[in-house]
């Protein structure tokens, strides 16, 4: 069903307008408003379940970012279709160079605590397992591995022993610069990965996300934290390395599964290069 179906079916006869909201690369977004009122339309992509999106576990992390004041309220949900429908956030985008500003790391270093600190919610993400189930997708599809997932993957399994269990928290799992915004308070959208993981990487994912260097670390362990120790600056090293790892394979799954317009072959390239660096330096 397309956008214009879509939104009839939902607000019918009311007049409700609608716009595609740019910068998604798994889902076709849509801004539409109606009786004075402003919702994000979400409308699933092709085969995202192989990404290990589930979309009520996505619809009940939702709505424990809103209870926390963290994510948008959400207006429905509609299984069946993997449509997801939430209050429009009134705010503004956060550059990347606002990010390594320390406040702002601070503020959201308190965003990511609460919702790490909530009650629990459906869902499981353990990147290790993630980056094997990517493989495992990909070569299904036909997607040829990249010659560098073999190095990578040996320091993936190393990297878990050394750490051991963790215990699991509420997690975004997926902190890209376009799922923040601004409104008087830090908010955080698109809870698609979202699940009971490890919190680590969510802070490395951040940083990874934002270029930090080690001055911006040290500010965003001892927000979270209260305290930068040795073992926490090893532990977020490590889940850079995961989170990278991850968002290699998930543009080499993408690559093979997904109808949007937009190079998953370079997006898996780029992060395999950086891995590549951060192994040659190990």
């Amino acid at each position: 069903m397309d956008a214009a179906a879509a939104v009839e079916r939902l607000w019918p006869d009311r007049g409700a307008s609608y716009a595609p909201l740019e910068g998604g690369i798994t889902n076709h977004n849509f801004k539409v408003e109606v009786s004075g009122q402003a919702f994000v339309l979400r409308m699933g992509g092709a085969q995202t379940g192989l990404l290990g999106i589930d979309r009520r576990a996505e619809y009940q992390a939702g709505l424990r970012a809103a209870e926390v004041g963290v994510g948008p309220e959400v207006a429905g949900f509609f299984e069946d279709e993997g449509w997801l429908v939430t209050r429009f956030i009134d705010g503004r985008p956060i550059s990347l160079q606002e990010m390594r500003r320390p406040e702002t790391i601070r503020r959201v270093a308190g965003a990511l605590r609460r919702f790490h600190d909530a009650a629990p919610i459906p869902g499981r993400f353990d990147a290790h397992e993630v980056v094997e189930e990517y493989r495992r997708e990909a070569e299904a599809h036909g997607v040829e591995i990249p010659a560098e997932y073999a190095a990578a993957h040996a320091m993936s399994e190393r990297i878990q022993r050394v750490r051991g269990p963790q215990p699991p928290a509420p997690c975004h799992n997926d902190l890209l610069n376009a799922n923040f915004l601004d409104d008087g308070e830090i908010r955080i959208v698109d809870w698609e990965y979202a699940g009971m993981g490890d919190r680590f990487f969510d802070l490395a994912n951040f940083s990874v996300n934002h270029e930090f260097a080690a001055a911006e670390d040290q500010i965003l362990l001892t927000a979270y934290f209260g305290k930068a120790t040795k073992a926490r600056f090893a532990s977020l090293g490590m889940m850079k390395f995961m989170s990278d790892f991850r968002e290699a394979m998930w543009g080499v799954l993408q690559s093979g599964i997904s109808e949007l317009d937009f190079d998953f072959n370079g997006y898996a390239a780029k992060h395999f290069a950086r891995l590549s660096l951060e192994l040659a330096g190990d």
